[in-house]
């Protein structure tokens, strides 16, 4: 059945209800936000943001249908213009109605978002020096300590930034790596930015134990996880392997009912029981062969609300280094905005005349940090420059597989109403990265990744090759899509 025609009166009261209706509940956000003291340059950002979240609560589907049988937006579009947006649709509404047109809003007023969101990106990652608008980071290796010749290779391929990961190496292999890329700057050409992730809290496995006769980890096995120091503790009779938890933590806060999955979901299993300190679960899914179980593997509890700070006492340590020598700060495990809070205390206790100068990067890796991006975003933005970093990797195994290509592109749109930059990370092309060729998905996601600020690539053999890759990439994407927005320039295929 044809969808029903709308006329242009009809659809003006619509839109007026649906401005009211934002008008109110963003002013309701807002005035939760304002207690954290948010920066001029951000006042707009945040309220775009509460704009955006507010009409998000609307199911706009038959709306849209309407304003498309009229030739008009139908406002799939609007992330950087919520009021804009739907102002100027207003207006056309009102022409078609035979009223006589008027431009409701300039220009500069309408594309603001998108002139502070690309402002913000250059702030934060410089000024795109290939065809590319989108930036690259590249994750440092142990081995860049000792090569200058890598940064010289990375600034010679145009790579704006460059990450550092604390959870590897020391402060003297970090002097050595930022040197290396400060010499390696090209003339006329701005210094690559240094990016230094902290590690966050490290929920891995420790010591296993096998029981009898054990070599790997099944479907239907049953397995106890216990604290670092309880590896030769008594199980029960059925168990197969006994797991330490790095973080005590977890495992008091995990309870019967619970996922329980380890090293990045290879083996999934479900927390049936608690004995003390101790809990069961039982493995339902793992490769038909088996699991063999190691130490140093990550362990997830997606159902669980930990109750785990962001900043370890690690992180406090390697802060000291990174609050000197970086130009941004990775916030791994970030899940709240108390998170934020604490780190932005501990780099105002160490610079105390220009922390809000260093870039916060927040790295989106749980559930929980999804259910409250906003306030995360808000309670950092208020104070500092910030990117928002969809970890996927993590985040695939918090939220499961299938919601991953969903969630990755509502943080897209989240990050945009908010207008600061994105980081697309979490294997892009890492199959040519390690092996030298890459395969068709990973291209795809790679394509994909121009719809966001910064695309990331982690360390392997085939790096080099893989920037190569990735520029001319993104370079002819960014020809055809900016954000959601499809970009039509001729198609020279069938000219």
């Amino acid at each position: 059945m044809a969808d029903r025609f709308v006329p242009p009166a009809t659809l003006i009261i619509e839109i007026d209800a649906l401005i009211q209706s934002i008008a109110v509940d963003a002013q309701a956000m807002l005035a939760e936000w304002r207690e954290w003291d948010i920066a001029p340059g951000f006042q707009p950002c945040a309220q775009n943001l509460a704009d955006y979240l507010a009409l998000r609560r609307h199911d706009l589907r038959p709306l849209q249908r309407a304003l498309m049988r009229l030739g008009l937006s139908s406002l799939g579009r609007l992330e950087s213009r919520v009021v804009p947006a739907l102002i100027t649709v207003r207006a056309a509404l009102a022409a078609l109605n035979g009223e006589i047109w008027r431009a409701p809003v300039d220009d500069d007023t309408f594309f603001a978002g998108d002139a502070r969101l690309a402002a913000a990106a250059e702030a934060l990652f410089g000024t795109a020096r290939h065809t590319r608008s989108a930036a690259l980071m590249v994750t440092c290796p142990t081995e860049a300590a000792d090569d200058p010749a890598f940064m010289q290779h990375l600034a010679a391929r145009g790579v704006e930034a460059l990450r550092i990961n604390c959870a590897h190496d020391g402060p003297a292999q970090w002097e050595r790596m930022i040197a290396h890329a400060r010499a390696a700057t090209l003339p006329g050409a701005p210094p690559m930015k240094v990016f230094m992730d902290l590690a966050g809290p490290k929920l891995r496995t420790g010591k296993i134990r096998a029981h009898h006769h054990a070599r790997h980890v099944f479907t239907g096995d049953r397995i106890a996880i216990v604290a670092p120091d309880a590896i030769d503790c008594k199980v029960p009779a059925d168990v197969r392997f006994t797991v330490t938890c790095t973080l005590p933590e977890a495992i008091a806060a995990a309870a019967p009912g619970q996922r329980l999955l380890i090293d990045d979901g290879h083996v999934a299993a479900m927390i049936t029981a608690r004995e003390g300190p101790m809990l069961l679960a039982d493995v339902v899914r793992t490769r038909d062969k088996g699991i063999k179980l190691r130490s140093e593997k990550g362990i997830n509890l997606p159902d669980t609300a930990l109750a785990i700070p962001a900043l370890t006492a690690a992180d406090r340590a390697a802060l000291a280094f990174v609050a000197k020598h970086a130009d941004g700060i990775g916030y791994s495990f970030v899940q709240n905005a108390d998170d934020v809070a604490a780190l932005q205390a501990e780099l105002a206790r160490l610079r105390p005349h220009d922390w809000d100068r260093m870039a916060l990067v927040l790295k989106i890796e749980t559930a929980r940090a999804v259910s409250e991006l906003p306030e995360i975003i808000v309670r950092a933005a208020a104070r500092q420059p910030v990117a928002v970093m969809i970890a996927r990797g993590d985040l695939a195994i918090e939220i499961g597989f299938a919601r991953l290509a969903e969630m990755q592109e509502e943080i897209l749109w989240i990050a945009e109403a908010a207008q600061v930059p994105v980081i697309w990370a979490t294997q892009v092309l890492e199959q040519l990265v390690k092996e030298g060729m890459p395969n068709r998905g990973e291209l795809t996601d790679a394509a994909m990744g121009a719809r966001a600020e910064c695309v990331m690539l982690n360390k392997g053999p085939y790096l080099l090759e893989a920037i190569d890759w990735l520029d001319t990439l993104l370079g002819r994407m960014e020809h055809h899509l900016h954000k959601k927005t499809p970009q039509l320039r001729p198609l020279a295929s069938w000219a």
